[in-house]
């Protein structure tokens, strides 16, 4: 079939949460937009039947996004990616609002794209409040209300957390930020995928998405910003008077028009996908199920399709390389991989630098399949066992006598 690539012809793919493969459909939809013999004219070019058609396919794919986040298409604004996404989002209200605060509250556990962020704010003279999650590895609506003050000028919560897969109450956070009038930005990339969003019921003033995070191309992203004027913000990019003048570049229609049809799709059948996930994840976990001293990381409720687990005595580096050419997996955010150090998600939920190095992040999609599954439980198993037979930790472990525990953090 279309969707088994050559280079995974011998490689079992459960990265999901780092990228997601195009969708054949959204190959097909992309392709027309780009040759000569398609629609390949700028869509700023209004003055000209071509540049008309590829202005009119950026504006049919901003509907079927909108529609995916329950929003209206004349909200939804076109970025190349959740990073920037994210950075329009937090600097343009820093910007708007610098006469009202200099305080922004967002928690320990976001990605990257945050967190850099901010700490960029924090040397500009802002106070970033990071919340840490509680015993569970969530961050509560409480915990929240208590951060904010009256020089608050922006809340950012991640929905799914792109590690452990754990689900932040957005909704419960959206009323009490909203109460105050505070600005509120919700970090969707990996949630639009597994779980039904409306920026109404979250109460957002601000989501970031990704097309590669949702079956679409990479190099596209979008912001959706509640009123396009409300609560204000200011570009980061200049050069141009595109989207509203608020993000300038020639928008790339191919992109644009792939992560429209991506976001259709998942409206038509994100119920199924969850549905699969779920099934596969339940499979998974029941064939690690026998490796001894094995534990998931992150309470729930958890998104389905991305799995955090940890194999003690086992690095998490030298199990990857022991399975580097069967499986595809990871030990965090793609974003952040290049750096060998700890998770900072895991080490926010309260994991020790030991445990987060014998952790790693195993995330299902649309096009895995439950034979997949069951051969990447073998294998994995068969490298954790490798690994531990070279382990004098493990020796002390296994003739400590401790009988074999699953559990989530903390237990």
């Amino acid at each position: 079939m279309f969707h088994r690539l050559v280079w995974m012809a011998d490689t079992i793919y459960l990265d999901y949460a780092a990228t997601t493969p195009v969708d054949p459909a959204v190959v097909e939809a992309m392709v027309r937009y780009m040759g000569p013999d398609g629609v390949f004219a700028n869509p700023s070019s209004t003055t000209h039947p071509p540049g008309q058609k590829a202005g009119a396919a950026v504006e049919d794919a901003r509907q079927q996004v909108a529609a995916l986040i329950k929003a209206s298409p004349d909200e939804v604004l076109w970025t190349s990616g959740a990073t920037e996404s994210i950075n329009l989002a937090i600097k343009g209200v820093a910007d708007a609002r610098v006469g009202q605060g200099r305080h922004i509250v967002t928690t320990c556990l976001e990605h990257s794209a945050v967190l850099d962020t901010c700490r960029y704010l924090a040397r500009e003279g802002y106070e970033i409040t990071l919340l840490r999650p509680d015993s569970e590895g969530l961050v509560r609506a409480r915990s929240v209300k208590e951060a904010l003050r009256a020089d608050t000028i922006l809340v950012s919560v991640m929905q799914v957390n792109n590690e452990t897969g754990t689900i932040t109450d957005v909704e419960a956070i959206g009323d009490i930020v909203g109460e105050r009038g505070i600005p509120f930005h919700v970090d969707a990339a990996q949630s639009v995928a597994r779980l039904p969003v409306d920026v109404s019921k979250a109460n957002a003033d601000f989501m970031s998405l990704s097309g590669h995070k949702m079956y679409g191309p990479k190099g596209v992203g979008a912001l959706y910003i509640r009123g396009r004027s409300h609560p204000g913000i200011g570009p980061q990019i200049h050069g141009g008077d595109q989207e509203m003048g608020l993000r300038a570049g020639t928008l790339p229609t191919h992109q644009i028009v792939g992560m429209g049809k991506a976001a259709a799709l998942l409206t038509e059948r994100r119920n199924a996908d969850v549905q699969r996930a779920l099934e596969l994840e339940e499979l998974l976990l029941q064939r690690l199920a026998g490796v001894s001293r094995m534990r998931i990381n992150g309470g729930g409720p958890r998104a389905a399709g991305i799995v955090n687990v940890r194999f003690e005595c086992v690095d998490n580096e030298s199990l990857m390389m022991a399975v580097r050419d069967e499986v595809a997996m990871s030990s965090g955010s793609a974003c952040t991989s290049t750096h060998i150090e700890p998770s900072h998600v895991l080490l926010g939920l309260g994991l020790s630098v030991d445990e987060a190095n014998t952790s790693v992040r195993l995330s299902l999609g649309r096009f895995t399949s439950s034979a997949e599954v069951e051969q990447a439980a073998c294998l994995i198993e068969g490298a954790v066992d490798e690994l531990r037979s070279l382990s004098v930790e493990w020796e002390c472990v296994r003739v400590g006598g401790n009988d074999p525990v699953e559990g989530t953090i903390g237990g």
